[in-house]
């Protein structure tokens, strides 16, 4: 019997950080099997079009200085084109990411700790415009508070983290009602919501550039770095295929990544809504002398 994960209660940062960690961990397989069940395909549509991406984009640029014509005329028809596609299937699979994580804890919640891919499904078709809507959203009030100065992104990136899930937790709540709460629920513990999703950023960065060693070690021996010999010729390895591949894999583990960060602003989430609503309290009073005693 695996133990169930109580959401709905505060939390320390401590535990924000040992359950998030915790429930990923004790819900590995089934978890992983609903998601690429329910997001795997748009995962896959898109990290085909980045590698279509990346091989026309480097198959343009020649940098043998032997040779007059360093820029390859390939249509720029095809080259936007393929840019468009990708773009718009890498925002596919990430609302499909967002709806598919949070749908199944939304599903593990309604049902003592049994996620089923039935609920996981309608989940996601309830909520994908509405999620789609807010990050776009998200990313346009990260962008504006950038302009403004480091200071308001530090801010701002806390409620927009947790947006998603009052979305889907929240009661009947509206994508632009979920907005406006967000910068409201974090006040109620701001310090501890933000000190556990910058240690998750800085834990997600470093996981991302280890990732990101195989394909940045390749270059440089086609480069020829190692060697002591550097080859300026050799940058035409961003059209290379195996170049390319590693790109695509680092692009995936970086998308699956995302994964710890939403999981994470969940258990956020709920420790927020706990500490102005008391949802989990008043829930867990409600059902005391309600289950049969043996």
């Amino acid at each position: 019997m695996k133990n169930y994960i109580v959401f709905k209660k505060q939390r320390d940062l401590g535990e924000l950080l040992g359950d998030t960690f915790g429930f990923l961990r004790q819900e590995f397989k089934p978890f992983f099997k609903i998601f690429f069940n329910v997001a795997g395909p748009a995962l896959f549509i898109s990290l085909i079009a980045f590698a279509a991406y990346s091989y026309l984009v480097g198959d343009v640029f020649s940098f043998n200085l032997l040779e007059t014509n360093n820029f390859n005329m390939a249509s720029p028809f095809i080259i936007i084109s393929a840019a468009f596609i990708y773009v718009l299937s890498a925002m596919a699979a990430y609302v499909y990411a967002v709806t598919a994580t949070l749908g199944y804890i939304k599903s593990y919640v309604d049902n003592d700790g049994q996620a089923r891919l039935e609920d996981v499904k309608q989940h996601v078709k309830n909520y994908f415009w509405g999620i789609t809507g807010l990050a776009l959203l998200k990313g346009i009030t990260l962008v504006f508070a950038m302009l403004l100065c480091i200071l308001p992104v530090f801010y701002a990136m806390i409620p927009m983290a947790v947006v998603y899930s009052i979305y889907i937790f929240g009661h009947n709540t509206s994508a632009m009602d979920a907005f406006g709460n967000s910068f409201k629920l974090v006040n109620n513990d701001f310090w501890n919501a933000f000190g556990t999703f910058i240690i998750l950023g800085i834990l997600f960065y470093v996981l991302s550039m280890v990732f990101s060693i195989p394909a940045a070690i390749y270059t440089w021996i086609k480069m020829g770095v190692f060697s002591g010999e550097v080859d300026p010729t050799n940058l035409e390895t961003l059209s290379d295929p195996f170049y390319i591949f590693l790109n695509v894999i680092n692009t995936l583990v970086q998308f699956l990544l995302n994964i710890i960060l939403f999981v994470g602003a969940t258990f956020i989430y709920f420790h927020l809504n706990e500490k102005e609503n008391f949802t989990g309290t008043l829930e867990r009073i409600d059902n005391i002398g309600e289950n049969p005693t043996s």
